[in-house]
């Protein structure tokens, strides 16, 4: 049945299904990110400059919610795939077969795309961001007492976001194969593309030039890369609406 021809109440179900779906493979990555949590929680205390750090609770139940907080970050990694797929599995019976074919193939890209933002703020911008602190601390002889909730409030705001913005290229091919956008249009706006990315920048790194630069710097590389991309898509793109064309004609 085509999603188109459901009705509201089918919809409803179908949306529930996927959802229970997904809740389902959600909690079975929770209890295995339970015991990952901890060795991945004592790995980025004591690695890279974190192992300088003298981490403090200033709460009974920090380290508790440091744990919680871990665990259902490392679930909804680990089920994204899957809401991903469920995803596109609502929305696929409403798209065109090269369409379906197109969107269910990004899928496993989408998630080491993000692994690999991930993994590039945490070696890369992450060590900058802390030094830079340090001395500025220092500059302002104020002695830091770091506590590990707010480290790690401040380790996941650093690093998934890049996981998020990794996600760049992936979001341009699929907009070109669905003839959203063109490399001909994301090269005419490439200047306004820019400025929106140092705004980006500006939001997550610290206020100084370099550190601003870290940030912008691999974003025009993403953006650049999206431009490529598109090209490859819009070219698959082409052939698909020419096949479709020939096989309207032929139909007639």
């Amino acid at each position: 049945m085509e999603n188109n021809d459901l009705t509201v109440v089918e919809h409803i179900q179908e949306l529930r299904k996927r959802l229970m779906i997904i809740a389902f493979f959600l909690i079975i990555a929770g209890i295995g990110s339970f015991f990952i949590a901890q060795p991945l929680i004592q790995f980025l205390q004591f690695h890279g400059d974190a192992k300088t750090l003298q981490l403090h609770a200033f709460k009974v139940t920090d380290p508790m919610k440091v744990y919680i907080q871990v665990i259902f970050v490392l679930a909804l990694v680990f089920t994204s795939p899957v809401i991903l797929y469920q995803l596109w599995a609502f929305i696929s019976p409403g798209l065109l077969e090269q369409e379906r074919k197109a969107t269910l193939r990004y899928i496993p890209y989408t998630f080491f795309l993000f692994i690999g933002g991930v993994v590039f703020s945490y070696l890369v911008l992450l060590p900058y961001m802390l030094k830079w602190m340090f001395n500025l601390a220092g500059n302002l002889d104020v002695e830091q007492t770091i506590g590990i909730y707010e480290y790690f409030q401040f380790l996941m705001q650093i690093t998934l976001p890049f996981g998020i913005i990794f996600q760049l290229p992936i979001v341009m091919l699929f907009l070109t194969r669905l003839g959203i956008v063109t490399p001909m249009y994301l090269g005419k706006i490439r200047k306004y593309a820019y400025f929106a990315l140092l705004c980006i920048a500006a939001l997550i790194a610290p206020p100084d030039i370099m550190s601003h630069m870290i940030v912008t710097l691999p974003l025009c590389v993403l953006y650049e890369i999206s431009i490529m991309v598109s090209r490859v898509g819009y070219r698959k793109y082409l052939r698909a609406e020419q096949q479709r064309e020939m096989e309207a004609v032929t139909d007639v």
